[in-house]
C-alpha cells in the first residue's frame, strides 16, 4: 500500500508542477524536506535515548505487568467469548499495557501472540472474530499516557513547552478509544457483518507452543524483581503525596489564567507533571524493588540512537513527498478544496495532510507532523493540535494488515469501519480538546 502510495504522491506533485509551472518550486521542495528530515531525526535522539532506558526499567521493575494485571477484570469484559483462562487474555493485557507506556517493541510480538492466540478459538478460518475485531479496535482507538515521539518532534523544534500536549493527547485518546470499542461492540450485532457460529470451537491451546507461535514471537522474560517492602511502600507514598502538593499549587496558582476553567488547570497541570514525574517515578520505583537503576536505564538506553538514525530512510522519503506536494501547490489544492467541510468542524486545513496519512503510515505522519510544527511553529496552537492528533490516533491500516495477515485474515468484517471511526473521533476530539485547553488560536 505504502509502495503505491509513495509513488503517487511524487507522480502527482511531479505532473501539477508541471502544468502549474511550478517545477522550480518543486525541486526545491524536494531538497530542503530532505535537509530538514535528518535534522528532525537527529533531534529525536536524546528523548528516544531518555525513554527507552526509563522503559527498560519500567520492565524490570515489573511495572508493566502490574499495569497488565490491573487490566485483566476489564478485559474480560470486553471479550466475554474468550474464556478467562486462555492464553489470549493475557497477551492481550499485555500488549495494551506495553502500547500505553509506548512500549511498540514489546506491544508489536504481543500483539501477534495474542492474534495467534485467539485464532484457535476461531470457528470460521479466514475470517475475523468479535474478539479480534474488539482487540484490533483497542490497538487502533491508540491508549497513549505519554505522545513521546510528539514531544521529541516538538522539543526537537525548540518548543517552549515540548510536553504541553500531554494532557490534550490523554483526553483526545480517550474519545478514540472509547469511539472505537462503542462503534466495534455496535457493529458486530448488524447483519451484515454476522458470522457461520455452526462449526465446533477448536480445543484451547495450553501454552504458545501448542498455539504454533514461533520462538521469535515471545518478549524477553525479565528476573522477578525483589518484593515490595513497607519501607518502599513509604517511599512511594511520600513521592505520590509531594506530586499531588505540586499538581495542587499549579491548579490553584493565583498568577494563572482567571479565565481558565478548573478543568483546563488540571489537564495544564497534567501536562506540566507528567514527564517529571515519569523520569523520577520510573527510576525510584525500580530503585524500591531492587533493581540497578542506572546500568539498566543504560542498557535499554543504548537502543535510543539506533532508533533514531533507522527512521531517517522513512522520514525523508515521506518528507520529500510532502515538500514536492507543497512545492507544486498540491496541497494548497486539497486545503481550498476541503476548506468549506472542515471548517464546518472547526478542523484547521493545514491538518489534513496529517490527518490523511496517520491512518497509513506511522512514519509517514510522523514527517508530515514534523512538517506541520516547521510550518506552523512549534509553540503554534494548529501544530499542538497536530501534536494532539498524532498521539491520539494510530495506524489502523497497517495494524490491521500486520495482526490479520500474520493468522491469514481475509475478512476483517467491521474491524476496520471501527478503527475508522476511532481516527475520525480521535481526529475531531483533538481539535476541539485543544481549543478548549489551549486557546482558540
Amino acid at each position: 500500500m505504502l509502495n503505491g502510495l509513495w509513488l503517487t504522491l511524487l507522480l502527482a506533485a511531479v505532473l501539477v508542477g508541471g502544468f502549474t509551472g511550478r517545477l522550480p518550486q518543486t525541486t526545491d521542495g524536494a531538497i530542503r524536506s530532505a535537509e530538514t528530515a535528518v535534522t528532525l531525526a537527529l533531534g529525536l535522539i536524546g528523548v528516544m535515548t531518555l525513554w527507552l532506558g526509563l522503559m527498560r526499567l519500567a520492565e524490570r521493575s515489573g511495572l508493566v505487568a502490574g499495569l497488565a494485571r490491573a487490566l485483566r477484570p476489564l478485559l474480560r469484559r470486553l471479550f466475554p467469548d474468550v474464556p478467562a483462562d486462555h492464553p489470549a487474555l493475557g497477551s492481550m493485557v499485555l500488549n495494551i499495557a506495553a502500547n500505553m507506556l509506548g512500549l511498540t517493541n514489546a506491544a508489536t510480538p504481543l500483539g501477534l501472540r495474542a492474534m495467534r492466540d485467539l485464532e484457535t478459538l476461531n470457528r470460521t478460518p479466514g475470517t475475523a472474530t468479535n474478539a479480534m475485531c474488539t482487540f484490533l479496535a483497542i490497538n487502533t482507538g491508540s491508549v497513549q499516557l505519554l505522545p513521546v515521539s510528539a514531544i521529541a518532534l516538538f522539543a526537537a523544534a525548540g518548543a517552549r513547552e515540548p510536553a504541553a500536549i500531554v494532557g490534550t493527547t490523554l483526553l483526545a485518546t480517550t474519545c478514540s478509544s472509547l469511539a472505537g470499542l462503542i462503534a466495534v461492540k455496535s457493529l458486530e450485532r448488524l447483519p451484515f457483518f454476522a458470522v457461520n457460529r455452526s462449526l465446533p470451537t477448536p480445543a484451547a491451546p495450553t501454552s504458545s507452543r501448542d498455539a504454533g507461535i514461533p520462538p521469535n514471537a515471545e518478549t524477553p522474560v525479565f528476573p522477578e524483581p525483589a518484593p515490595l517492602t513497607i519501607r518502599g511502600r513509604v517511599v512511594l507514598i511520600a513521592f505520590a503525596a509531594a506530586f499531588a502538593w505540586f499538581a495542587l499549587r499549579l491548579v490553584t496558582d493565583p498568577s494563572a489564567d482567571p479565565a481558565a476553567s478548573l478543568g483546563v488547570r488540571i489537564i495544564q497541570a497534567v501536562s506540566a507533571l507528567a514527564i517529571p514525574g515519569l523520569v523520577a517515578g520510573f527510576p525510584l520505583y525500580a530503585a524500591v524493588r531492587g533493581v540497578a537503576v542506572y546500568e539498566e536505564f543504560v542498557e535499554g538506553a543504548k537502543e535510543g540512537f539506533g532508533v533514531a538514525v533507522k527512521i531517517i530512510p522513512y522520514l525523508v522519503g515521506m518528507l520529500v513527498a510532502i515538500g514536492m506536494l507543497r512545492g507544486a501547490g498540491v496541497l494548497e489544492l486539497l486545503e481550498r478544496w476541503t476548506a468549506p467541510a472542515l471548517s464546518a468542524l472547526g478542523i484547521p486545513s493545514q491538518l489534513l495532510p496529517l490527518a490523511l496519512m496517520r491512518p497509513l503510515s506511522g512514519s509517514g505522519s510522523l514527517a508530515a507532523l514534523g512538517d506541520l510544527i516547521r510550518q506552523s511553529g512549534p509553540d503554534s496552537l494548529v501544530a499542538r493540535m497536530g501534536g494532539t492528533l498524532f498521539g491520539s490516533t494510530e495506524t489502523t491500516f497497517y495494524v490491521i494488515a500486520v495482526y490479520f495477515g500474520a493468522v491469514g485474515i481475509r475478512r476483517v468484517r467491521h474491524a476496520l469501519a471501527a478503527g475508522l471511526v476511532a481516527d475520525a473521533v480521535g481526529i475531531v476530539a483533538a481539535v476541539w480538546i485543544c481549543r478548549w485547553v489551549l486557546g482558540p488560536g
